[in-house]
């Protein structure tokens, strides 16, 4: 109830500033309570980075096993979990609309975004893997590692640039290497660009509740 209370307030005063002509000062304030707010949110789904960067430890060395046993016609079948990760992040949405949640602009643009980049890296996993060829791995890096940063510096949360600036990095360095290596350069971005930063949100919503 209380927090409902600072959610209507925090809106009186937006709605205040919308219906008058800001300020210096008021445009900077509305900025960085945004800012804030969609840190907040994010800190909230810190498991998503989490559960996306195991996802692609698992399909990426599932990948690399069958390889290993030469079961090379199976090296396709882990990539259905990435949909199944999809149906995952539906849920998530649907069950946060349900709750009803306050949503940032920022937020809003950066789960799009998400949705956008997921999409066109899983369109060219199952469908454009023969075109790109050996550039697959570091094309999927390069765009990984976009989403990352711009996320990092939307809510400034230096671990997640930090992060996706490490892969984007890691992504032209993978280009030197042998196609063989390439998984390896995949478990390395899921680790550095997901999982690590996706860990320290969580934290720091734990230490925030303390």
């Amino acid at each position: 109830m209380k927090h409902n209370y600072y959610i209507n307030l925090h809106d009186k005063k937006i709605q205040h500033m919308k219906n008058s002509t800001l300020t210096p000062e008021q445009s900077l304030l509305l900025i960085s309570k945004t800012i804030e707010e969609t840190k907040e949110r994010f800190r909230e789904n810190g498991h998503i980075f989490v559960f996306w960067g195991i996802l692609m430890l698992i399909v990426i060395g599932s990948q690399f096993i069958l390889s290993l046993l030469e079961l090379y016609k199976f090296t396709l079948y882990p990539n259905y979990l990435y949909p199944l990760g999809g149906v995952y992040m539906i849920y998530i949405w649907l069950k946060e609309n349900k709750q009803n949640k306050p949503k940032t602009i920022i937020g809003n643009i950066l789960g799009n975004l998400g949705w956008i980049v997921g999409i066109n890296l899983m369109v060219m996993g199952f469908f454009f893997s023969g075109q790109l060829g050996e550039a697959i791995a570091p094309v999927f890096l390069i765009l990984f590692a976009l989403f990352i940063i711009v996320c990092g510096l939307a809510i400034k949360f230096k671990p997640l640039s930090i992060g996706g600036a490490m892969v984007n990095l890691l992504a032209l360095a993978t280009f030197f290497l042998d196609r063989e290596y390439h998984g390896f350069s995949m478990m390395l971005g899921a680790l550095i660009g997901l999982i690590i930063p996706g860990i320290l949100l969580n934290i720091a919503r734990r230490k925030e509740n303390v």
